[in-house]
C-alpha cells in the first residue's frame, strides 16, 4: 500500500463515532447550500446516536450530548440551533434504540 493511502486510527477524535462520522461531519462543514447542510446535520446526529448506544449500552446519549459533540467534531462550524433538528431528535427520543444483543448475532452468523 502506498503511504498517502493508509489511515492512521490515532487522528479519530472521537472513536465511540469512528471515522465515518468524523468524515461526515466534514463534509457538512464544506457543504454550501443551509439546507442541505441541516439535513446533514441531523442524520448525523441520528448516526451518531445509533453508534453511541452499540458502544455504550448502559446510557443513552442526550440531545444536548450530540449537540455538543457535533460542535466539538466541526470544530465550531456546525450549529445545530435550527427548529429541524431539535424537531427530529425529540420524534427520536421517543422512540427506544434497538440493539441486538450479542447471542442474537451470533446466532446469525451460525445459520
Amino acid at each position: 500500500m502506498e503511504q498517502g493511502n493508509l489511515r492512521k486510527t490515532s487522528n479519530v477524535r472521537m472513536r465511540n463515532y469512528g471515522r465515518i462520522i468524523q468524515d461526515m461531519v466534514q463534509l457538512a462543514v464544506n457543504e454550501v447550500d443551509v439546507e442541505k447542510k441541516q439535513s446533514m446535520i441531523v442524520y448525523i446526529a441520528q448516526c451518531m446516536r445509533q453508534k453511541n448506544a452499540i458502544w455504550n449500552r448502559e446510557q443513552e446519549s442526550g440531545i444536548e450530548r450530540l449537540k455538543d459533540d457535533i460542535r466539538v467534531l466541526s470544530h465550531g462550524v456546525l450549529k445545530c440551533d435550527f427548529p429541524e433538528f431539535d424537531e427530529m431528535m425529540k420524534r427520536l427520543a421517543l422512540r427506544p434504540l434497538q440493539t441486538p444483543d450479542r447471542q442474537q448475532i451470533q446466532k446469525k452468523k451460525k445459520k
